[in-house]
């Protein structure tokens, strides 16, 4: 089968599945091609974009769109030459679910039964192209390693006021003030549009007075060693689509907690979730006084969880299954 993908964000929650793909069909990637001409310069760029994109489209039996965002919404109002298979991970939802022509698009996978259930509300009438498929880690890469419990909290995400990351530092200091013994560690470098937030942060600790025990690290190349240095994982975002970053951690042996989203507790347990910083705050204290053997215990459990749930390889099958079904 002759398939296209078509993709023109982060390649972060694709590598896998792409080399599942290329695999088991002959696969292509689509690419925007832009000339830096002296008159009417965005006229035929524009012009060339669309004749390219569908020219893409006719010599592919599937085109798969990673993100549902302006490959899909230009695609979507072209004449049907293809099936079209989109993924829809959160902020498209958000700033390009109403400009697509969903009637053109085939299969619509989304990452949890929360995003279904949001997007069902507002397009009701695609419901039955809907198929939950959750963000998912491999865990041959990240292997279970955990490591006796001595006080490192992490958190790890672009630093941008969604993940509230501000919120954590406050509520670590005051847990400061109940166990002297923690650290936390903060992995992740600024985000497109907030540059005020990570000074932000760095001026708190500043305040706060914890630079001995807050570390930023920017960001991480290499987040298999950053994991091992962390006994406890925070995810403490307001809205995410199924976040990966616990999925990494909760496979190398570091236990989890996390603010309740909306379909957090898809991710984790509902022992694990929270909604307040107080509520934050006991339950890693609660976690921290557990003798050794049960923290073991707890974490592999989370190991468990990504492996039957949010295992790479069964992830990039079900898509490609989905894919194969799709074609005209």
């Amino acid at each position: 089968m002759n398939l296209g993908i078509a993709i023109e964000e982060t390649w972060s929650f694709l590598h896998e599945i792409h080399a599942e793909l290329q695999a088991h069909h002959n696969v292509s990637l689509f690419t925007r091609r832009n000339f830096k001409l002296p008159v009417f310069n965005k006229r035929i760029n524009d012009a060339l974009f669309t004749r390219d994109l569908r020219a893409f489209m006719q010599t592919n039996d599937v085109v798969f769109f990673e993100w549902s965002s302006g490959l899909l919404a230009a695609a979507s109002y072209m004449p049907k030459s293809c099936g079209i298979v989109t993924r829809l991970h959160r902020y498209e939802m958000y700033q390009w679910a109403d400009k697509i022509n969903w009637d053109n698009v085939d299969k619509i996978i989304l990452v949890s039964e929360a995003k279904r259930s949001e997007f069902t509300e507002r397009f009701p009438q695609q419901a039955a192209k809907i198929v939950v498929i959750p963000e998912a880690v491999s865990v041959e890469k990240f292997t279970f390693q955990p490591k006796p419990f001595s006080g490192d909290l992490g958190i790890m995400c672009h630093l941008r006021p969604r993940k509230r990351v501000y919120e954590v530092i406050l509520g670590f200091s005051e847990l400061c003030q109940q166990r002297n013994d923690l650290h936390l560690h903060i992995g992740g470098g600024g985000a497109e549009g907030f540059h005020e937030y990570p000074i932000a942060l760095y001026r708190l600790v500043e305040k706060l007075g914890l630079q001995d025990k807050v570390t930023f690290y920017g960001n991480v190349p290499d987040p298999e060693n950053w994991y091992r240095t962390i006994d406890l994982f925070i995810a403490n975002g307001y809205s995410e689509g199924l976040q990966v970053s616990p999925m990494e951690a909760m496979a190398m042996g570091t236990y989890c907690i996390s603010h309740w989203w909306d379909g957090a507790d898809e991710l984790l347990p509902e022992s694990h979730l929270y909604y307040t910083e107080r509520q934050m705050q006991q339950r890693i204290l609660d976690y921290a006084a557990l003798p050794e053997t049960e923290k073991q215990a707890q974490m592999r459990l989370l190991r468990q969880r990504v492996e039957q749930r949010f295992d790479m390889a069964q992830v990039s099958a079900q898509i490609r299954g989905i894919i194969e079904g799709t074609a005209l």
